[in-house]
């Protein structure tokens, strides 16, 4: 009798086990309190400044601090997930991250308050790439489609409510109290996001890969986890620091020749019959090689106009930080929209959908740079602008979750989060070059014309570096089309 139920678990799949609907529950709980901070965060930046008399740059390095050690730790803790079991590296995560609210919520002073922000950059660096590798392992088919269309629903409903609950919060506990709230609300939600996967996670599935050796330090590559995280580290510094002297800019020569390095040691490590960090073979993989190159210029271009938007309706209309979070939400509902409903669709529909994301998002920018230009020249109403960045919503929704499912649906799931947080690394840092470059395109222009003209230089802007992922995305849909018909497809 014992026979039988050795093979069954020896055969257990994970995608059938009816738990993995509640611990998608936990993982979007988290997600959400993660991406929610950072938008609250956007709208409490002022009340920061004046309670605790803090620089520019402080200011600066409450947003940057967060992102630099968040793009950091990614692959590394997706790593250790895929290796040591993903649900654990998980709660630890969340652990890390709600203990770091804490801090930042009590802070006396900036330099405390920014390292609290180092910290919690680290603890959602090890949520993140766990999330999608639990994902991966738990749905599979139009499961993980849909599964993938609730986190980015997740995404989008977040980012929309933040700047809403910052307000609020601020209104409600003045200048002095309401920012530290903005991070005290997180605390209630971690600690349920603790319990809720204490009782719900199964035993964590630790996939081991087939290689000589597998067990100890030598299977979580530490050679290859430092050489990554130095090179990510030297090519966003640059990027956060709020005045990058001359000299620091040598960073980015020094980051990629150690993405070189890395590169080189992950070969040599996997040739001597270890786990490397990240297979590099992945990458002959063209739906995955594909989806992360159409990420990395998508987050390139498409986060700047949620900093340009805000920076031009403040500075150039006179709006209050409120108004200008509520330009947005439209927006962002309209995302989380489309994301749900792309997710169900996308094992049917395949690149075209991310394709016509992409399409509505490049529309969406062009609309906005009209209602910008129709506004100072012929006196159109700005709240229009509810109208042209609710088709950018329509269009992210339609792009973020629905690639995600394409680019990881040949990863093997030994390396799901490693897999996972690389693309999200490309994001990181295309994140922070395009703010930067971006914006610096703006504030180059704006000394010789408007703020409506140098505003619609940097939408064009994003709306050609937008266009160049459509461009890898119809490439992706030739080639899966040219492998269809290689195999006999229809």
């Amino acid at each position: 009798m014992t026979q039988p139920a050795a093979k069954h678990r020896n055969t257990f799949d994970p995608s059938s086990d009816p738990v993995r609907w509640k611990v998608l529950a936990v993982l979007l709980m988290a997600i959400f309190m993660s991406l929610m901070s950072v938008s609250v965060v956007n709208v409490a930046l002022a009340s920061i400044q004046d309670a605790l008399d803090a620089t520019r740059s402080d200011i600066q390095w409450v947003l940057s601090g967060y992102a630099l050690t968040f793009g950091v730790v990614l692959v590394s803790a997706g790593r250790a997930g895929d290796l040591m079991g993903r649900g654990g590296i998980f709660i630890l995560g969340v652990v890390i991250f709600t203990m770091a609210s804490v801090a930042a919520g009590l802070a006396p002073d900036a330099q405390w308050l920014n390292g609290a922000r180092f910290v919690q950059g680290v603890g959602s660096g090890f949520m993140n790439p766990q999330a999608v590798g639990m994902i991966q392992n738990y749905f599979s088919g139009p499961e993980r489609g849909r599964a993938f269309g609730f986190f980015g629903t997740t995404v989008g409903v977040s980012v929309a409510i933040g700047p809403v609950i910052g307000g609020l919060l601020i209104q409600l506990g003045g200048l002095e109290i309401g920012w530290r709230l903005t991070f005290l609300i997180n605390v209630p939600v971690g600690v349920l996001t603790i319990v809720l996967a204490l009782l719900w996670f199964p035993r964590p599935l630790i996939h081991k890969p087939k290689a000589k050796e597998d067990q100890g330090l030598n299977s979580l590559d530490p050679v290859g986890a430092v050489l990554l995280g130095l090179a990510v580290l030297a090519v966003l510094y640059p990027f956060v620091e709020t005045h990058p002297s001359a000299w620091m800019w040598l960073l980015l020569p020094a980051g990629l020749l150690l993405f070189y390095l890395w590169a080189r040691w992950e070969r040599w490590y996997t040739g001597r019959g270890y786990s490397p960090m990240v297979d590099l073979k992945i990458f002959s993989t063209a739906s995955y090689r594909n989806g992360s190159i159409l990420m990395l210029l998508y987050f390139l271009g498409m986060t700047s106009v949620w900093v340009l938007i805000p920076l031009y309706v403040q500075l150039g209309l006179g709006f209050s930080a409120f108004e200008a979070g509520m330009v947005g939400i439209p927006s962002a509902l309209l995302s989380a929209y489309s994301a749900n409903w792309a997710g169900k669709r996308v094992n049917y529909y395949g690149r075209k959908v991310v394709i016509g994301g992409l399409a509505l998002a490049i529309f969406g920018v062009l609309a906005t740079v009209a209602v910008v230009l129709l506004n100072e020249y012929m006196g159109l109403n700005i709240w229009w602008l509810l109208f042209s960045l609710a088709f950018f919503g329509l269009g992210q929704g339609a792009v973020i979750s629905p690639n995600q499912t394409l680019t990881l649906a040949e990863v093997p799931l030994a390396y799901a989060g490693s897999s996972g947080a690389i693309v999200q690394t490309g994001q990181r840092i295309g994140t922070s070059v395009g703010i930067a470059v971006i914006t610096a395109l703006v504030f180059t222009v704006l000394p010789y014309t408007s703020w409506p003209i140098a505003v619609s230089v940097g939408l064009l802007t994003v709306s050609l570096v937008v266009l160049f992922a459509l461009v890898v995305a119809c490439i992706d849909l030739r080639d899966r089309k040219s492998r269809s018909s290689d195999v006999g497809i229809p």
